[in-house]
């Protein structure tokens, strides 16, 4: 027997077996120490990558556009500026708008404790409730008496300690937002560089059947951001070109919503179905009707040939596991699911053809990737230009 075996050695010039599992259990303990310490801010880290990765092409094509030297560190800069517009001016836009209906809700709130709330015309017309909640209104709304003891019922002090509450979650839900920004941006910076010391860690760990993975899982969120975030903003901008037109008040705002909705599937009709109800109740059978009418065709024709087209055929996917992926991560991570699940969905299909399918599994584990002199892919999983 060789003596080396006997002491624990691998062979000549290897280090001993137990000290190769010390540094294996070293490393997972500090990796583990440093998700833990990391844990709060997991959720941005990933945001920002996700961000990098669907705007890669695009950062590519300004690096190239742009004659200034530092032109990765300026086109880094103008990429995490649109991310951050992107967000903040529809988000400003909603604070303005729901600042001014709370002043509105406020007049309404003195007017009812004054001489009550007035039935308005539209609610009797409602379809199946109307004459009951007319009936309920008259009772409890119209009443000075009774609305003022209605009102009287709610604690300023809790609705103050909700505001409080809820503005501390904004606040913190800010600084996360900004620390995914300043992520981004080194992402973008030196993703290159970050994405050959990748391939590098995955080829030691895994093998070169990980790289493959990988891009398998970039390619699914690729297909993931343009099916479902850039076909659900067009599905909202389509939409909100039929409020203006059916007469819908407020048709930018009531669109975005439909917009963001339409990201999360089946989100889309419960906006307007519920702008349709509004116009019923405006006496506006008509619009409704249209309103409806072309909401479905259109949520049927993203959701039936867009959608799968897009994710589907980008990350190689049958659509049902790209929606199992889709809804599956939404239920367990929120709305970062929508792109972690297809993501996780197109490594376990990679998987699954590799063990199914030896044949193709060997000629692949043959073949490398790509030359071993050519530089490493990028975050788009492309090779890099020498």
């Amino acid at each position: 027997m060789n003596p080396d075996l006997e002491h624990g050695q691998s062979g000549p010039g290897s280090p001993p077996i137990a000290q190769r599992v010390g540094r294996i259990a070293l490393a997972l303990v500090l990796v583990l120490i440093g998700l833990w310490i990391l844990h709060e801010f997991l959720a941005a880290l990933v945001w920002a990558a996700i961000f990098a990765i669907a705007l890669w092409p695009l950062y590519r094509r300004l690096v190239g556009a742009l004659p200034t030297q530092s032109k990765r560190v300026l086109a880094s800069l103008l990429l995490t500026a649109l991310v951050a517009l992107a967000f903040v001016v529809p988000f400003v836009y909603l604070a303005i708008a729901l600042a001014h209906e709370m002043h509105l809700l406020v007049e309404l709130l003195a007017e009812a404790r004054r001489s009550g709330i007035p039935v308005p015309d539209w609610v009797p017309d409602l379809p199946g409730v109307g004459h009951t909640l007319a009936d309920w209104w008259r009772t409890n709304l119209s009443d000075p008496t009774v609305s003022r003891e209605m009102l009287g019922r709610m604690d300023t002090r809790s609705l103050a300690e909700s505001a409080r509450e809820y503005g501390g979650e904004v606040v913190h839900r800010l600084a996360l937002f900004g620390f995914t920004l300043l992520t981004l941006f080194f992402l973008f910076r030196d993703g290159a560089s970050f994405a050959g010391k990748l391939r590098r860690l995955s080829d030691r760990v895994i093998g070169v059947r990980g790289e493959q993975i990988a891009l398998h899982m970039i390619s699914a969120v690729h297909g993931t951001v343009n099916g479902l975030v850039l076909v659900g903003l067009a599905e909202g901008v389509v939409l909100g070109i039929v409020y203006f037109a059916a007469g819908l008040a407020h048709p930018v705002l009531i669109g975005a919503l439909t917009g963001v909705l339409a990201v999360v599937p089946f989100g889309a009709p419960v906006i307007f179905c519920a702008a349709a109800l509004i116009l019923l109740a405006q006496g506006s059978a008509g619009a409704a009707a249209v309103v409806v009418g072309a909401g479905f065709v259109v949520v049927f024709i993203a959701d039936h040939f867009i959608r799968p087209f897009l994710i589907g055929g980008a990350a190689r996917l049958p659509f049902l596991w790209v929606l199992l992926g889709i809804l599956g991560g939404l239920q367990s991570l929120g709305f970062l699911g929508l792109f972690v699940g297809p993501a996780v969905m197109a490594a376990l299909i990679s998987l699954w053809r590799e063990w199914t399918e030896p044949e193709a599994a060997a000629v692949a584990a043959e073949l490398p990737l790509a030359p071993p002199q050519h530089p490493p892919p990028d975050l788009a999983g492309r090779p890099q230009k020498v």
